[in-house]
């Protein structure tokens, strides 16, 4: 019997554009729930990972996030909203969504 390859549906969330959300990457950890994320608009900002997602979700350097800069010094800082899984990225990567971030 022939073998089916059966793809798994990935569902990835993508940034906001109306929401003003970017993709990013972490480049430095810097302890306090704080980290120096690369942005896709070629900006390094301050991130801050908010107490509610701080116990539900392990970030780490390297890892592809999306990031929602501030009101008020939105050029120097943001807060981190989403964390991509290995698969989700792979996903964004084969899309061309990562083309110019990594």
């Amino acid at each position: 019997m022939a073998e089916q390859q059966q793809e798994q549906q990935i569902r990835v969330r993508l940034p906001k554009k109306e929401e003003n959300e970017i993709l990013g990457i972490i480049e430095q950890m810097l302890g306090a729930s704080r980290v120096r994320v690369r942005c896709l608009d070629g900006k390094t900002r301050l991130g801050r990972i908010p107490g509610r997602l701080k116990n539900r979700i392990w970030v780490r350097e390297g890892d592809i996030v999306i990031v929602k800069p501030w009101e008020v010094q939105g050029d120097q800082k943001c807060d981190i909203i989403w964390r991509y899984t290995k698969t989700q990225v792979e996903w964004l990567k084969r899309k061309g969504y990562l083309d110019e971030l990594l």
